[in-house]
Order: structure tokens, then sequence, then C-alpha cells
């Protein structure tokens, strides 16, 4: 594994290249609404400065602007850029370079609430579960790993307000909000989960791994204070690729087209791991969603827990009385795909309830503008009630939020199908 502040660190050059977008796209036709289940926003530079107490205000990290007019991030003494890869989608991928942008390089939709909208309407996308910038980690890990922890508490909760009292406050009908956990104590995490779940949370994200920081294992019960506010109030524990810091990468010499290939790796090992920590099962209403991590290893998978689950008896963390691995599976994990057509292949195994779609608007990993044109070439051959499961109907009953009004996109494909 190799830490993605390596990307971060490298991204402020003296000299930058030229920045480009590609011609504005026309809307798409539409093949059935979308609740994407994961895209992220593009913090703006007052986020922590105007919601911590006046005496924390010099300690939470704030942008500094170069004589060019670039804008970094100061996190006690670490300057990060604001990379290309945090708003991807409308350059040219020439462009996907790794350097430090300014907030005009980039697609408006990528910072501003109001004019996402617009890019999620293009798209045929009715609601977004928000994540946050490769900044602060897509689980909140930068606050932290702060050395003043009040600072990094403090960060952390000025982030949630923003994104419900602003980002999510913009459209509430059309954006998720899903909260970043305080990682410093369990218990306060739970008082947090808590507090914001009233607030119209619906979602959390959390680490594949609390070990990739340092952090106490999922097999030992510390995070069961957690875990158990996170189940008590139905908020969804989204386990985001990289989220522990890191992704797969085998070797030193390994491109980045290796991690980007092996990015559901992460999910496949976090799934087994989370299993197997019996967090599901001393919490068996608990939802948990692979964000990012695919679908088309989920039969291989199966068949690998089935495989073990054969040798219980000489199993020292399984019992005879448990649930199996694949039932818990079945029972407490969902999945999410951005591009998996042999997974539509193979429903009957992993189950049509337990698919969900993405767009991973803005990332370099998004099917902007073309998400629609992408899921048709690969689930059209499915029932019209399966497509509107996939496309919108399972994220709709997991996150508890609405589906889509009735032709809110006009007459999407399926609609028209189904009326037929």
């Amino acid at each position: 594994m190799r830490d993605i502040d390596e990307k971060q660190k490298a991204a402020v050059h003296k000299d930058r290249h030229p920045t480009s977008f590609l011609p504005e796209p026309a809307p798409r036709g539409v093949f059935c609404p979308l609740i994407s289940v994961d895209d992220h926003v593009l913090e703006p530079p007052d986020i922590f400065s105007k919601r911590v107490p006046a005496r924390l205000r010099d300690a939470v990290p704030y942008i500094e602007y170069m004589p060019d007019g670039l804008p970094i991030w100061t996190i006690e003494g670490t300057r990060l850029g604001i990379t290309t890869g945090n708003g991807s989608s409308g350059r040219p991928i020439a462009e996907w370079n790794n350097e430090a942008q300014k907030y005009e390089d980039f697609r408006v939709g990528v910072w501003d609430p109001k004019a996402r909208l617009a890019d999620m309407d293009l798209n045929g996308v009715w609601a977004s579960v928000l994540f946050p910038s490769t900044i602060w980690g897509f689980a909140g890990t930068r606050f932290v790993r702060m050395q003043n922890k009040e600072a990094g508490l403090y960060s952390l909760r000025a982030y949630n307000d923003w994104m419900i009292d602003e980002w999510t406050a913009a459209a509430p009908d059309r954006y998720i909000p899903s909260q970043c956990a305080w990682l410093g104590d369990p218990t306060v995490a739970a008082g947090e989960v808590r507090r914001n779940a009233e607030r119209g949370f619906k979602a959390i994200s959390f680490m594949e791994n609390p070990e990739g920081l340092g952090l106490p294992s999922l097999y030992t019960e510390y995070w069961d204070p957690f875990f158990e506010a996170c189940a008590d109030t139905d908020s969804v524990i989204n386990l985001h690729v990289g989220s522990r810091g890191s992704v797969t990468i085998p070797s030193d010499a390994s491109p980045k087209e290796v991690s980007l290939a092996l990015f559901p790796v992460n999910s496949m090992a976090a799934l087994v791991d989370w299993i197997y920590s019996r967090v599901p099962l001393r919490f068996p209403t608990i939802s948990i969603a692979m964000s990012e991590g695919g679908v088309s290893w989920v039969p291989m998978i199966i068949e690998r827990l089935a495989r073990v689950h054969r040798q219980l008896d000489a199993s020292l963390t399984w019992y005879a009385t448990d649930p199996s691995p694949v039932d818990v599976l079945h029972r407490n994990f969902w999945f999410a795909s951005i591009e998996d057509p042999s997974a539509f292949q193979l429903l009957d195994l992993i189950g049509e309830d337990r698919v969900m779609v993405e767009t991973d608007y803005p990332h370099s990993d998004s099917s902007w503008p073309d998400s629609q044109a992408l899921i048709k070439s690969s689930i059209e051959h499915l029932p019209p009630s399966t497509v509107r499961k996939i496309c919108y109907g399972n994220a709709s009953k997991l996150y508890r939020h609405p589906v889509p009004p009735a032709g809110f996109f006009s007459l999407s494909e399926i609609e028209a199908k189904i009326d037929a």
C-alpha cells in the first residue's frame, strides 16, 4: 500500500501547464434516472475559519494564495495543493497531471452546489451521495492526523456543518449528505453520529481499516459505541476505496495505472475483514456500502467465503450458531458500480437488491457526462423493475431518500417501456 499523501506533497509546481476545458456537453438522453451513491465535492477556502471559535482560527486548516493566485491549503505546516484529480470532469485527459490548480481551473459544478445541479441534470442524475475531496481523505482522516486534537475535532465539525448547512441546503431533495467520523474517540464519534442524524445526515464515511492510521483494529470492541450509534440511527457506513489513506500498489515501480486497475482490491479485502471482525454479527442491522469498490468481484468473494466456511470446525472465529459469512454479506453489505458489465450477468449470485450505481463526479474515475449510455449498455437486458432498483430504487431505500418524482427527466426509456 502506498500513502496517497505522496501525490499531494508533489502537487505544488512552480510552472503550471495551461488549463483548457472540453466543449460543453449537450444534455444526454435518460435511460433511467440515477441516484449516484458516490460523488465528491471541492471545499471552499473559508470552510473552517468561519465555523470554529476565534481562539482556534490560527490552528485550523487555511488557504494561502501564491503570487500567481494559486490556493494552497496549509495544515499545521503541511502545504497541499488542490490537484487536478479533485475535478477532472470536463478537462482533457492529457491534463490529468496531478498539478495544483486554482478554483477557476475546474468546472463550476465541482465546487458550487447550485452549478452542480446542472451537471447532474445533464447526466440524468436525480440525487447524489457526497464525499470529501482528496485533501481531507474520503473518511476525513486528515482531521484526526492533526497534532492539535481539539483543532482537529472542531475542523471535523466545521466540515460536517458546511456539508449539511450549505452544500446540502442548496438542494436538500437532490443531495444525500454523508458526514465524516471523528476517528479520535469512538464515544465522541457516536455522539456526533446521533447529533448529525437529527440534522438530516443519512450516512457516515468510515475507514476500510483503522489500523492504516495506527488506530485500534476492527477486531477489538473499541469502535462499538460508534457502530451502535450507526445502527440505532440507520446511518449507512460508507467504506470508500482509499479511505484508510492508501491504495493497493504492488511494487514501488508500479505506475499509477496499476493502482487504478486494482482499486477493487481494497474493497475485496475490506469486505472480508469486516465480516470476520464480527462487527455485522454484533450489530446485525448495520448497513455498509462499499463505495467505488465495484461489483464484478463479488461472486468470486462469495465463492471464497463459502469455501472457507466449509472449514468451520477448525475456526477460532466463527461458530456453528452464527449465520454463514455469505448470509452476512447479503444481509449487511451493498455494492456500487461505475462500470461492471460482467456483474449484471450474475445478479442471481450477488442479489439485485444489493447493487447500486455511481458516477464519481468529478473525479478521474467518473463516467460523467456519459453515465446513462454506459449504464444502459450494461443493464438494458434486465427487466425494467430490476433496472429501476439498480439505478435508484436500492439507493433510495438504503439512504432513505425519495425516488425521482414522476416525469422529472421527462419520460425516461424505462418509464416509457413500463407505460407501454
